[in-house]
């Protein structure tokens, strides 16, 4: 992608100082949503690594995983498996629990979301301390799938995520960076 259309996606993107908490910069994707050509430059983007390639599932996880992995998907021809808190899954399903900055969460998927040798593409707006990405791919994988890649929209590099990731043999895909948190 070019550096105009990465600096113009960049642009799109909201940061809120002190959200949700004092040195915290929240980088609130809602503003690129809603902007039609914005959004359509970061859904292309998502899925060129993959055009022309076997992507059987794209994955996202709540909430604005599903936003953006369902335009992939749609864009891939591919399904999409919604990853979510525990509980709000009607059918059987895998969970994991995950480290947060203080405690812990647990998130689920549907057993039978992915076949065996699935090849999925994870998809989530931000990738930070890679934690809950993590926890993703270990899901993802515990049921049958091959993580092909992890895609985001912004990567905040100095929390280490995407190199979390890589460490996994997850390659990382990533739009455009912010410093800091």
């Amino acid at each position: 992608m070019d550096p105009r259309t990465l600096s113009a996606l960049k642009d799109a993107i909201r940061s809120i100082p002190d959200y949700p908490k004092p040195g915290i910069v929240f980088r609130d994707i809602t503003t690129l949503l809603g902007d039609p050509g914005a959004f359509r430059r970061a859904v292309d983007a998502l899925v060129h690594p993959f055009a022309g390639g076997r992507i059987d599932r794209v994955a996202g996880i709540e909430a604005r995983g599903f936003i953006l992995g369902g335009a992939v998907a749609h864009q891939l021809s591919s399904g999409f498996v919604p990853i979510r808190k525990k509980g709000k899954l009607p059918h059987t399903t895998v969970s994991i629990a995950y480290a947060l900055e203080y405690g812990t969460d647990e998130m689920e998927i549907h057993s039978d979301a992915v076949k065996p040798g699935d090849r999925v593409v994870l998809v989530d707006d931000l990738i930070a301390t890679g934690g809950t990405a993590e926890a993703a791919v270990n899901l993802l994988r515990q049921i049958g799938a091959e993580v092909v890649a992890a895609c985001f929209v912004i990567d905040l590099p100095a929390l280490g995520g995407a190199a979390r990731l890589r460490a996994l043999d997850v390659p990382v895909f990533t739009l455009v960076e912010f410093e800091g948190h």
